[in-house]
């Protein structure tokens, strides 16, 4: 019987408490990964879902038809409405925010309120109130800028875009993200199945 008591009243062993501990820190660890990847994640999400609405917006305008407004004299005939692209918008905010949010200035003539209607932002009908971590462009013309983006065919196309630095890191390394469309022989705007991502989580 007081054998039986003795083992009753036995502790852990030393190993014992270190093979916890060692698992706790196990998970502990990549709890901590999971959930720096999930924020990051997060933060990547805001540029592709806001890089597929300018591109929304820039398909859109490019199917409204427009002609110059004109005062026809009798007999006279009013020019041929055209489908064009927007032309280019500057970039929002000046500098890509390195680590933090920026917050878009709403007053008229800045950030995305900066254009009319057919150039810049007014133009694809795009704005954005809340503050954001990536700085956001759009580009028409006929070449590409961003010569790491997926190669463009010669002729009218459009870019949008994200460019980032979510950790801050000095030099910088920059997360890109681009969507591009181009107007084909037949009249028609064509754009990119997806957003071309590089380097994603930095």
């Amino acid at each position: 019987m007081r054998a039986l008591k003795r083992y009753d009243r036995r502790g852990f062993t030393l190993v014992e408490l270190m093979i916890v501990v060692a698992i706790i820190g196990v998970l502990a660890a990549l709890a901590i990964f999971g959930v720096r990847r999930y924020l990051a994640s997060a933060k990547s999400s805001e540029a592709k879902n806001t890089v597929g609405a300018i591109s929304r917006g820039a398909v859109a305008a490019f199917e409204r038809e427009t002609a110059p407004s004109a005062i026809l004299g009798a007999g006279a005939t009013s020019a041929a409405a055209t489908n064009s692209l927007c032309a280019s918008a500057d970039p929002v905010p000046d500098a890509v925010p390195a680590g933090g949010k920026y917050q878009p200035n709403t007053a008229a003539g800045q950030d995305f309120e900066l254009g009319n209607e057919t150039t810049g932002w007014p133009c694809l009908r795009f704005a954005m109130t809340q503050p954001i971590y990536f700085q956001y462009h759009y580009y028409a013309g006929d070449r590409v800028p961003n010569q790491s983006a997926p190669p463009a065919v010669a002729g009218t196309y459009f870019e949008a875009g994200a460019v980032g630095n979510l950790d801050g890191d000095t030099p910088p390394v920059y997360s890109v993200f681009t969507r591009l469309g181009q107007v084909d022989a037949n009249g028609q705007l064509v754009v990119a199945t997806q957003v071309h991502v590089e380097r994603e989580y930095e």
